[in-house]
């Protein structure tokens, strides 16, 4: 029993001194895998210490050359400077030695002027004094001043160059009628053949019809507050009349009085007047016509086919709708004169969409937002000049009238074109008092006239015949007289298309038999 345990023991000392010898020989081996790792890295970060260290060098040495490079071309910068400042100076050298040379010419020049302008004055001096006795030799051999002689010739020279003047405009007019009239009215016919417009008048609604006479007591309003507020929120005087079923809308703006017709017939027809209903109305019919204004301009431009207006532009081709001339809706006759302008130039050979475009504009000036107290015509041109339009279509606009020169050949195609479009049967009517008043201005014009015994305003307004006494006018009298009224009417008068002025001149010879 104790050999076992002694053996046991024995067993367990021997196992407990190899372990120990395991764990002694484990930890040499660790120190030994330990002191190598540290060479490892100690050898890796000498490594690393190497590559940066190149690397260092490299970027120094790159930026070195770099450097270098940039002092290398701004000294090559600085060498040109110098070189051009040598130049420049070398140049400044010889101009100024030019200078100094020319200076010194000049002041020669300059002496040599002066004796000479000397030598000039004495002889001017010896000219007037010879001109002088001269004057006065003739002034006794004729009997006349100096100033008469100059009167008498002025006036006769006046005479025969005005003679050869009318004489030379009827000859220029006849050879112009002669080989230009059969083409112009070839153009001009076929223009017209290829626009057909109708000829009912579009006007503005001035009279607004109701169905019974009662209506007329509910739009006045207890001590006429209705048709008070009516009238403050339009703008527009409300005639209430006895004329039977009918009310009389009264103002010089047809928008206004358009938005008042629109207003008062949406009040008739909801049957609730009142004066806060009344502003909520016109209010909104307002809103509702300038939407309608614009939408009308967008449509006549598309139509036409015309691009790039300007919206304010748009607006006012679109106000045209409620605006007439004699009659003529103004909207209409501006897209008859577009249609007849661009036809026109195609037939002429030239551009038909600023033709067109000049045509549709040429009336703006009569639909502005204020009332400027200049011609249509001109603030037409001003309006398409302020929204960038081109010089040509702005000159046509502006020149239509003959208010400014005309510069461009559209200038009077617009110009003939608005004519025709005035002119055609249908397109105009004018109230009957001032029909009456622009015959008698005609007639009372000519009157004004020396030699004028007669006038007479025939083809409603178109032609005026004026007859002459033939003891005080002569023929060439006649045919300045018949210039000279045609240029006081064009220049003084407002007129529909143009007025023919014929000057008749007879000798009548009379005797009785008894």
């Amino acid at each position: 029993m104790e050999s076992n345990i002694l053996l046991i023991i024995t067993a367990l000392v021997a196992l407990i001194s190899g372990a120990v010898v395991m764990y002694m020989v484990y930890q040499a081996m660790q120190r030994k895998k330990s002191s190598n790792i540290i060479k490892e890295a100690e050898a890796e970060a000498e490594v690393l210490k190497k590559d940066k260290i190149l690397q260092a060098k490299e970027k120094f040495l790159q930026l070195k050359s770099e450097h270098e490079k940039m002092i290398n071309e701004k000294n090559q910068r600085v060498l040109t400077a110098e070189n051009r400042l040598k130049q420049r100076e070398g140049t400044i050298s010889q101009k100024f030695e030019e200078i100094q040379r020319k200076s010194k010419d000049v002041d020669t020049i300059r002496e040599n002027l002066s004796q000479q302008v000397e030598i000039i004055e004495k002889k001017k001096e010896e000219l007037e004094k010879h001109h002088i006795r001269q004057v006065e030799q003739l002034e006794a051999l004729s009997g006349l001043s100096a100033e008469d002689a100059k009167q008498e010739l002025v006036e006769s020279l006046k005479e025969d160059a005005k003679a050869a003047a009318m004489s030379s405009i009827n000859e220029i007019v006849d050879e112009a009628k002669m080989t230009a009239n059969r083409e112009a009215k070839k153009i001009v016919v076929e223009s017209i053949q290829r626009v057909a417009t109708e000829t009912a008048i579009e006007n503005s609604v001035t009279v607004f019809n109701i169905d019974n006479d009662e209506i007329k007591g509910r739009i006045i309003g207890r001590e006429g507050r209705n048709i008070r507020a009516l009238e403050a929120a339009t703008g527009i005087e409300i005639i209430v009349d006895d004329t039977p079923e009918a009310i009389i809308l009264s103002g010089f703006d047809p928008v206004r009085r358009e938005i008042a017709r629109l207003a008062l017939h949406q009040l008739v027809t909801d049957g609730r007047i009142h004066p806060a209903r009344i502003e909520e109305v016109v209010n909104k019919t307002r809103k509702q016509i300038e939407e309608e204004i614009v939408e009308v301009g967008k449509r006549t431009v598309i139509d036409l086919g015309i691009h790039g207006i300007h919206p304010e532009l748009i607006r006012l081709v679109g106000k045209m709708k409620y605006r007439s001339s004699y009659g003529q809706n103004l909207l209409q006759h501006s897209r008859e004169v577009a249609n007849l302008c661009a036809i026109m130039a195609s037939e002429l050979g030239l551009n038909s969409k600023l033709a067109k475009r000049a045509g549709l504009l040429h009336d703006i000036g009569k639909v502005p937002d204020d009332e400027p107290e200049i011609p249509h015509a001109v603030l037409g041109m001003k309006l398409a000049e302020k929204f960038n339009e081109k010089s040509e279509v702005s000159n046509a606009i502006g020149s239509h009238h003959d208010e400014v020169e005309m510069t461009t050949l559209l200038a009077p195609i617009v110009q003939v074109c608005d004519a025709i479009s005035g002119a055609r049967p249908g397109a105009r009517r004018e109230i009957v008092e001032s029909y009456i008043k622009r015959l008698k201005d005609l007639e009372a014009l000519a009157l004004s006239y020396p030699g004028v015994s007669k006038t007479y305003a025939i083809q409603a307004g178109r032609e005026l015949r004026v007859i002459v006494g033939s003891e005080k006018v002569s023929d060439k009298d006649a045919e300045s007289l018949s210039y000279d009224i045609a240029k006081k009417i064009q220049d003084e008068m407002t007129y529909p298309g143009q007025v023919k002025i014929t000057v008749i001149r007879e000798t009548r010879a009379v005797s009785y038999a008894k």
